[in-house]
């Protein structure tokens, strides 16, 4: 299918960065075309990010149809190219452009692909913003900020439904949830308030127990919960989770975060085990991990919680204010993780736009 649309000679290209994201209450199930069976919440992280480029131009000589270049990394990579180049390829109603051009794409990540990090996240949610913005430039058309990030929003969230939320900083709620005005199924939307002092300044330390690829894919994953028997009361839990997670994030109850947050991270993992068939994606040093950190916290009183996604890695989660005295945990259980990888990072601010002119090389 040939587009009417007619890009520049000389091309365009929009480069944008976007963090990756940790749920706090977890999405796990969906429908239709990407579309969650529960709503979800997640703090947007500051220092993993993607960072992608963009280049569209007309099609080459004689040819029809979407051609893509693609690098992450600096380097050629097949797989990643071909669930690129079909995530492309359907988006031809939302961006006619893409139906006939060449279309050039150089991501790269500041944390290892594998390394417990979401990041499908990162990397769908920059790609939108570029498309997006790359649109606009095309149309020359000027957005309302708030409008470009829906529409961004509801573009990741075609590639990965984790993306939605990373397309915000702070915190999001992705998902229909009757406490949260204007929240839906197709796109994320920003906490409809600021958070109490103790959350906004929150950190994220991420301990990396496997860095392999994981066993069982989150797509399998997720049509596993189609007829799991205790898939509706989980969609009941993470919704009541996430209304007491609201009335935490406004108070600044760090006990009832804690107890929120650590209980949807091992219900996440309960619906894997008892899938059928069912799957264990935990390491045995995921529970030496969350042992050790659970002894810390009840020696010290130390303000701390984990939360995992779906996988073996564990995220541990404090304020900025105990980052001194929580140093002896974590340099303890660096020693018990591959080749101690371990990640520090925050709360951030959500994606920026790399500024990359048309004219630019």
């Amino acid at each position: 299918m040939k587009s009417n649309i007619i890009i520049p000679v000389k091309g365009l290209k929009s480069g944008w960065q976007s963090p990756s994201n940790i749920a706090l209450i977890k999405y796990w199930g969906k429908h239709g075309n990407q579309l969650p069976r529960n709503a979800s919440l997640s703090i947007t992280l500051n220092n993993a990010i993607t960072r992608t480029l963009v280049r569209i131009s007309p099609p080459h000589e004689g040819a029809e149809g979407l051609e893509l270049d693609f690098k992450f990394n600096r380097e050629k990579k097949p797989a990643f190219a071909a669930k690129t180049e079909a995530f492309l390829k359907s988006l031809n109603l939302q961006f006619p452009f893409l139906a006939n051009c060449f279309i050039e794409i150089e991501t790269e990540n500041s944390f290892p692909h594998s390394a417990g990090i979401a990041s499908s996240a990162s990397a769908m949610s920059a790609l939108a913003l570029c498309l997006c913005d790359i649109d606009n430039k095309l149309a020359q058309r000027k957005e309302d900020w708030s409008a470009f990030l829906l529409r961004a929003s509801n573009i990741a969230r075609l590639g990965s439904g984790s993306a939605s939320r990373s397309v915000y900083g702070g915190y999001s709620v992705w998902g229909k949830h009757p406490d949260v005005y204007g929240s839906s199924d197709e796109y994320a939307v920003p906490l409809p308030f600021k958070p109490h002092e103790i959350f906004a300044k929150i950190r994220n330390s991420i301990f990396i127990v496997d860095a392999s690829a994981k066993k069982v894919s989150s797509s399998v994953g997720h049509n596993l919960m189609n007829g799991h028997p205790f898939a509706e009361a989980r969609f009941e839990q993470a919704k009541n989770n996430l209304s007491a997670m609201l009335k935490v994030l406004e108070s600044g109850n760090w006990n009832e975060f804690t107890r929120i947050t650590e209980n949807e991270a091992m219900s996440l993992h309960a619906m894997m085990m008892s899938s059928d068939p069912g799957y264990m994606l935990m390491h045995p040093d995921t529970l030496v991990i969350i042992d050790k950190m659970k002894q810390f916290r009840e020696q010290s009183g130390v303000k701390v919680c984990f939360t995992l996604d779906a996988g073996p890695n564990v995220h541990l989660l404090y304020p900025e204010s105990e980052a001194e005295i929580i140093k002896p945990l974590l340099s303890d259980i660096q020693e018990i993780c591959i080749n101690k990888a371990f990640i520090d990072d925050k709360i951030g601010n959500g994606p920026a736009n790399l500024n990359y002119s048309d004219d630019e090389e």
